[in-house]
């Protein structure tokens, strides 16, 4: 394995990307905006094949740029920097987070992936990874052939790219279901049947906070590629658009609260 994979922010999300690459053998550039020096730990952690880097470096260097930053601060990727990348865009549009709300996006004149897309022009930009939380990203990877492993689905408007951003997943622990364009990415965003959820598993009621926590870091039962077909083309689009945090389980809050730095909030 000699790809390199970009990841621009050290959240959560970005941390669990990283994870997963240098263990299926990717070499890492992974970067933040507040620098290289403040990611000496985590490269630490994730061994020789990871190293810092600034955004720009992390572009250059990578293969694949994965995109794990809020959605709120899209305007800030260099857009001239992206051109002929592929960009696997992590992002959803949950609307008031940090401030961050778009009349187009609400009004479903186009998707946040279309967004990303007219931003970084020149780039190639597959929308996936994005639909599972950063502890689900984990602990549901599988190796290939596993009886339980799982499919994510993907959308975007370059086959060689898609391509490309599939066999990433593929390697780091999942099966791929092809949903469609960009335009038609909204079945895969914050409210549809395949965002999120399904990828959990379901913590009964009235357990302890230390099991409830226990029973949400497990994997969820597998999603076929056929059952992810399924629930894509099954889609309806939200009203109104875009994810919230309303109805998001005590136990995902205490988790993030746990595991997120002061830092890791500012990503």
């Amino acid at each position: 394995m000699t790809e390199t994979i970009g990841i621009i922010g050290s959240g959560l999300v970005g941390k669990a990307v990283a994870r997963l690459a240098v263990a299926a053998g990717y070499r890492v550039v992974i970067s933040n905006s507040r620098g290289p020096e403040s990611l000496s730990e985590l490269v630490k952690q994730l061994g020789p094949l990871a190293r810092a880097g600034t955004v720009d470096e992390a572009i250059a260097a990578a293969d694949i740029v994965s995109i794990a930053i809020p959605l709120a601060a899209f305007e800030n990727l260099p857009s001239d920097k992206f051109v002929g990348k592929v960009v696997l865009d992590q992002t959803n549009y949950y609307p008031g987070m940090g401030g961050f709300r778009r009349e187009d996006l609400d009004d479903a004149q186009l998707t946040s992936s279309e967004l990303m897309q007219c931003h970084l022009r020149g780039a190639k930009l597959i929308k996936g990874l994005h639909n599972l939380s950063w502890i689900h990203m984990q602990s549901n990877a599988r190796p290939k052939g596993s009886a339980d492993r799982t499919a994510l689905p993907i959308a975007g408007d370059d086959a060689l790219a898609k391509k490309a951003v599939a066999r990433f997943i593929e390697v780091i622990g999942y099966d791929v279901a092809d949903a469609g364009s960009l335009a038609e990415s909204w079945r895969i965003e914050p409210g549809t049947p395949i965002y999120f959820w399904r990828y959990a598993p379901v913590v009964p009621d009235g357990v302890s906070s230390d099991e409830a926590k226990r029973i949400y870091q497990q994997p969820g039962e597998p999603v076929s590629v056929e059952e992810a077909l399924v629930l894509v083309g099954n889609a309806v689009r939200p009203s109104p658009i875009g994810g919230t945090l309303d109805g998001m389980p005590q136990v995902h809050i205490d988790l993030f609260l746990e595991q997120a730095s002061a830092d890791t909030v500012k990503q």
